[in-house]
């Protein structure tokens, strides 16, 4: 054996040496800054209160979907932006809501484009003009990437010079002639009638000869009650049952090119909307998008539960538009358009970027997506006989 003593087993600390530590510290310093310029710090400033108004009374779906858009925002702001919406005539009256936003009365609102008609006849286009065949979520594409949006905030901001920022979204289906006494089977029957709508339509129901009302919807109603209007038209199934139209009139004309599309218009007053930081105008604007589809869905759901349901409970008859008025009606547009963009240039210039749109657009859809009704017919045809 060796006499050798053994030599002493050297164990390396776990501690880290204080230059290491240094070194650990600087590196996550250094992460943490990288971290910093790589995911901006989302503001956490209090909640910013919004005051809006639709121009809808409350039992209406209308005034459902503007509540709808709301709790997106709330819902996806994390309380940091809180939408309160109050229905219509809550602050102002339906038809004055524009200006309330304009001047900061009201935060925002949630209406249609046809309502501020009278500010400036190309404000209609942007959802209540001329379809050119095209259905409201080809207009809405229009809007998004054929040059609508653009065109839109001019008319608001350089020719109306109004303080605010609009959104255009929800589309909605073809709506129908509307509600009278008798079906209606010719155009002739529209001569001298007393009849309500809004928008652009004001003007082809008078081509057509019929003596215009112009009423927002809580109006319609007991207008047609005491005989003020002798006939109306306003939306769809579900709002036309709730705001009680079966209880004054059993005949509704459905298909119209009166309104063959429309959608809705979210509105904010422009020195409320551009004070806030950029994530909750992100919100603002996607939440808008997200209702759009939540909304198509919703009203297919609804407004076929409500079609049957005045059928068959409320004693409705529906009858479809003779030809022959549909044909009129899109003579009467040709006169309208031609009229309207001589008076007004910037009619003119939506007008044809419209046209435009749907000559492509239209096109594509015609050719590819094939009709429904040779396969409701195979399916269901026999039940619905």
């Amino acid at each position: 054996m060796s006499d050798k003593k053994p030599k002493k087993r050297q164990i390396q600390s776990t501690e880290p040496s204080k230059s290491r530590r240094r070194f650990l510290a600087g590196a996550a310093a250094s992460a943490a800054g990288a971290a910093t310029l790589s995911f901006p710090m989302v503001s956490r400033a209090q909640t910013v209160s919004m005051r809006f108004q639709s121009t809808w009374p409350t039992k209406d779906i209308f005034h459902e979907y503007a509540l709808d858009y709301a709790k997106k925002v709330n819902d996806m702001s994390g309380g940091r932006l809180k939408i309160e919406v109050l229905p219509a005539g809550a602050v102002v009256k339906a038809f004055d809501l524009i200006d309330a936003v304009n001047k900061g009365t009201l935060d925002g609102g949630h209406g249609v484009s046809a309502y501020w008609y009278g500010k400036n006849s190309a404000y209609s286009l942007f959802g209540t003009g001329p379809s050119f065949g095209m259905d409201a979520n080809t207009l809405l594409a229009w809007v998004e990437y054929g040059g609508g949006k653009e065109l839109y905030d001019e008319l608001q901001h350089k020719i109306m010079k109004f303080d605010v920022v609009g959104f255009l979204y929800g589309p909605m289906p073809t709506q129908p002639l509307g509600w009278f006494k008798k079906p209606v089977k010719s155009s002739s029957e529209l001569k001298n009638l007393k009849f309500r709508t809004v928008g652009l339509s004001v003007d082809v129901f008078k081509e057509l000869g019929a003596a215009v009302v112009a009423l927002p919807g809580g109006e319609i109603v007991p207008a047609l009650d005491r005989g003020l209007i002798e006939a109306a038209e306003f939306n769809n199934a579900s709002s036309d049952r709730l705001l009680g139209f079966p209880d004054v009139s059993k005949i509704c004309m459905l298909q119209s090119y009166h309104q063959p599309l429309e959608c809705f218009e979210i509105l904010f007053n422009g020195k409320k909307y551009n004070a806030l930081p950029n994530e909750l105008k992100s919100i603002i604007r996607y939440a808008a998008q997200a209702s759009s589809a939540d909304m198509s869905w919703k009203a297919i759901d609804r407004y076929s539960q409500d079609y049957i349901g005045m059928k068959t409970k409320d004693g409705v008859k529906f009858y479809k538009t003779p030809n022959e008025i549909l044909q009129a009606q899109l003579k009467a547009w040709d006169a309208v358009i031609a009229k309207k963009s001589a008076e007004n240039p910037f009619f003119a210039k939506v007008v044809e970027s419209q046209r435009k749109f749907a000559e492509r657009a239209v096109a594509w859809s015609e050719d590819t997506i094939v009709s429904p009704t040779l396969a409701y017919n195979h399916y269901f045809g026999k039940k619905k006989g």
